[in-house]
């Protein structure tokens, strides 16, 4: 049996068509094209090493699709502060703008998460009234800067948190086929840099932890006390003590046994 049969399957279910190689005669050959894409994604962005080297793979995939930045990470959508991005990959101008605006510390859009399980694009939001005005605003304000369609893939891990792979670009409304095929190859993404993540670093903490903060965060996820932390870093136990206290302290944690909890869920263990 082949190593890709349940993303065969997955694909077959997703868009409604056979996509087996042998059964290729009964497909038009655009989608053929398409399903071929997602099989090649999944074999390369398994011999992906570094995160560096995900991030310019999904990069140069999704471009061919109208997409030109892309976010992945985990969310909590109850406590913001302890969501995290292992890649951010925006050009400047968009980063600028998220940042300067302040959806930085509050993305409607995120809130949205919490009534849908399965991937959604910004067209779909607009067209459900149920949907916030603040997210209608950010929308908008978003258009206004060029990227006037996104997908957003959610992978729920609880009532509130999620895994998170987010896409926008300068295009038109997506086809369904082209929605089912970005998911499919979202979620190899996020699959692969949960894998590498606690191991390569972290791109964008909410909660503006330092660099030797996340170290000690991950470090605590371990198991390790402030003396075993300070021989790992190099530093005094007193600054290695300091260290796990502003991180307990920036990602509202009770105790340190709360901390190592969020650090795991994170992924930083």
């Amino acid at each position: 049996m082949s190593a890709l049969r349940p993303l065969e399957d997955a694909l077959g279910d997703e868009i409604g068509i056979d996509c087996l190689p042998q059964k290729h005669g009964r497909v038009k050959s655009p989608i053929i094209a398409f399903a071929n894409e997602v099989f090649r994604f999944s074999n390369a962005i398994r011999d992906c090493e570094s995160l560096n080297a995900c991030t310019a793979l999904f990069r140069d995939t999704i471009v061919r699709h109208g997409f030109d930045t892309f976010v992945c990470g985990k969310v909590d959508t109850a406590e913001r502060h302890r969501s995290i991005f292992y890649i951010v990959d925006w050009p400047a101008r968009f980063l600028e703008f998220y940042v300067n605006s302040g959806y930085v510390k509050h993305d409607p859009l995120l809130d949205e998460l919490k009534r849908f399980s399965a991937p959604f694009t910004w067209t779909e939001l607009l067209r459900d009234k149920k949907v916030s005005k603040a997210s209608r605003e950010l929308l908008r304000r978003v258009a206004e800067e060029g990227w006037t369609e996104g997908l957003a893939i959610p992978f729920p891990r609880g009532e509130t948190r999620f895994g998170l792979v987010s896409l926008a670009g300068a295009r038109g409304p997506l086809s369904q086929e082209e929605k089912d095929g970005l998911s499919i190859m979202a979620m190899c993404l996020y699959e692969q840099v949960r894998r590498l993540g606690p191991s390569l670093g972290v791109a964008l903490a909410l909660s503006a932890m330092s660099l030797r903060e996340l170290d000690s965060l991950r470090l605590v996820a371990r198991g390790h006390s402030d003396k075993e932390i300070a021989a790992v870093l190099g530093i005094k136990q007193s600054t290695a003590h300091g260290h796990v206290e502003a991180a307990k302290s920036k990602l509202k944690a009770g105790s340190r046994a709360e901390a190592a909890a969020v650090g795991v869920w994170l992924g930083l263990a």
